[in-house]
């Protein structure tokens, strides 16, 4: 369940470039940042050989 908001602070170009990038993928912005986000944290945690808490999640 998604309860939290989190706030990013973009420059315009980087926002413009964010929201063509998830247009092209057929996203929502929020979604196509979720996305990568959790892309970013599964590599870099793995990396770190630590868990990542949200693969753990119960999936229905």
């Amino acid at each position: 369940m998604k309860t939290m908001r989190i706030e990013l602070r973009a420059s315009p170009a980087e926002k413009d470039a964010f929201e063509q990038c998830a247009e092209i993928a057929g996203m929502t912005l929020s979604v196509w940042m979720r996305t990568c986000l959790r892309q970013s944290a599964v590599r870099e945690l793995e990396e770190a050989s630590q868990p990542v808490p949200f693969l753990s999640m119960k999936r229905v």
